[in-house]
């Protein structure tokens, strides 16, 4: 595997290394001492799939805060997104900025998303399904999330003629409305 970091402190992008024949190809897509070696959380606890029927559909953009803050991995296993996450630690020298990544079937990149990074996709064609690790449990009561659109952040999305949102999503904050504890203080940190 290639580990390539990001401009985003502790974010990378994970390519496997193809070992390839007439019948195809095997590659390493996760290895416990390979993210060890590379300074990343090599312990998952949780696997998740979302599948989008729609070109368009955005998700996010979402976080877990804590005690349940969670490092993740994201592959896109059919069809493509383009994967978005912003630096939401602020104490971070790369506070609320934010990188988008093609991910793909295709490609088959990973993202390994850090503590403290909201996370969101828009797919790039029908039928894309997302594929994610994550180092802690699921917990509704440090679940966060900030606008896809918000202007403090100005994240460029690709065109979509129909993007589709779940209401839940239209409905978070803009980062403009937190103060730089709020996300802490919710999960009970503040």
């Amino acid at each position: 595997m290639r580990f390539i970091e990001t401009e985003l402190s502790g974010a990378f992008i994970i390519e496997p290394e193809r070992l390839e024949d007439s019948r195809g190809f095997f590659a390493r897509i996760s290895c416990s001492k390979e993210f060890e070696e590379n300074g990343l959380v090599s312990r998952f606890v949780q696997t998740s799939i979302a599948f989008n029927h729609r070109r368009g559909t955005l998700r996010g953009m979402h976080l877990q805060v804590a005690p349940h803050e969670e490092v993740k991995t994201v592959r896109c296993t059919a069809g493509s997104i383009y994967d978005v996450i912003v630096d939401l630690r602020p104490d971070s020298s790369t506070y609320r900025a934010w990188i988008g990544v093609d991910l793909s079937a295709e490609n088959r990149r990973t993202l390994y998303v850090p503590k403290g990074f909201a996370h969101g996709y828009q797919t790039l064609e029908d039928g894309a399904e997302v594929y994610y690790e994550m180092s802690e449990y699921f917990a509704p009561e440090s679940a966060r999330g900030i606008r896809w659109d918000d202007p403090s952040i100005a994240i460029r999305w690709p065109d979509a003629e129909d993007r589709v949102i779940s209401d839940k999503d239209r409905q978070l904050p803009y980062l403009a409305t937190l103060s730089a504890g709020d996300l802490d203080k919710e999960a009970g940190r503040g």
